[in-house]
């Protein structure tokens, strides 16, 4: 009899991470209600999308991150709608408002987002397409794709050269059943105490830090991060970033000197692969410079906006 219940006992323990994520609400219509910005129907879901800045001018498109959504702009918009640019901001799939689709999560996953959404809202000309962390990648695996479309890139503490996400990503990073197990178990508690360590930085998103842990309520986001972990964060972007430099499409990289999620060894490599990429360093700023130093990346990035 000892044998079933401690069968039974591992039993739980196993479902149990898979049992919490089905009992999280899904993100429904009624919870978009009342979210700010706008929503479309694209070929894996909705996306939900907001325009800041300038009514007119020219157009800035910023793609997020791994874990925090598009209001993680909120500070870097504002400044650019100083300069005059109108902001497109959105929700990756599995973040945010957006859908949560099933499937791997790599550059062609989130290039097809970007894709859609530009051709849905009609942005046809040239634009600045700027990216943070994760969407720093995407960012750099649509420039090598089409850098025909773009007036100037820029890359925030991007991934794509490496990153140091710590031993449950690398784990992660292999994929299989065991992969989301440990990642719906353990990804949860190491979100929230990284975010709690943030809660005392100044920041240009206020109540960032609720907004951030508030996403662990909603069905698909864990295993959302999982599947980028294993795809997109895991691509190296290396050839991307060379064929960019053939294009002479102008590249801006700011990184942050205390960034303990992507080291500063990934600012040299991209320096190797192309040359012509003006880069700067924020002293102090870790990996949530978009938010902790806002005014610091905007001072980066102005004379390159303004061009």
């Amino acid at each position: 009899m000892i044998w079933v219940g401690l069968l039974a006992l591992a039993g739980l323990v196993i479902a149990a991470p898979f049992l919490r994520e089905a009992m999280k609400p899904a993100m429904t219509d009624q919870l978009r209600r009342n979210a700010p910005g706008n929503f479309v129907t694209l070929s894996r879901g909705i996306t939900h999308y907001r325009w800041l800045g300038a009514t007119r001018g020219p157009v800035a498109v910023c793609v997020h991150g791994l874990t925090t959504p598009s209001f993680v702009w909120q500070g870097i918009a504002a400044g650019l709608g100083t300069l005059g640019y109108r902001v497109l901001v959105y929700d990756l799939y599995g973040r945010g408002y957006s859908d949560r689709p099933d499937g791997p999560q790599d550059s062609a996953f989130f290039i097809t987002q970007l894709e859609e959404l530009l051709e849905d809202q009609g942005i046809t000309g040239d634009f600045t397409l700027l990216g943070y962390s994760m969407g720093g990648a995407i960012a750099t695996a649509f420039a090598a794709l089409h850098p025909e479309r773009l007036r100037a890139l820029v890359l925030i503490a991007p991934a794509g050269l490496g990153h140091d996400l710590g031993r449950l990503a690398e784990r992660v990073a292999r994929g299989g059943l065991f992969a989301q197990w440990l990642m719906l178990a353990g990804f949860p508690r190491s979100f929230r105490k990284g975010c709690e360590a943030e809660r005392h930085l100044p920041s240009s998103v206020p109540g960032i830090v609720d907004l951030q842990q508030a996403q662990l309520r909603y069905r698909g986001f864990v295993p959302a991060v999982s599947r980028s972990i294993a795809g997109m964060v895991s691509e190296d972007l290396t050839e991307e970033h060379a064929d960019i430099a053939e294009t002479r499409l102008p590249v801006l990289a700011i990184w942050g000197r205390e960034d303990t999620v992507i080291p500063m060894r990934s600012m040299a490599r991209l320096a190797e692969v192309n040359r012509s990429a003006r880069q700067e360093v924020i002293e102090g700023a870790g990996h949530g410079l978009t938010y902790t130093h806002s005014d610091a990346v905007l001072a980066a990035l102005r004379d390159l906006m303004r061009d």
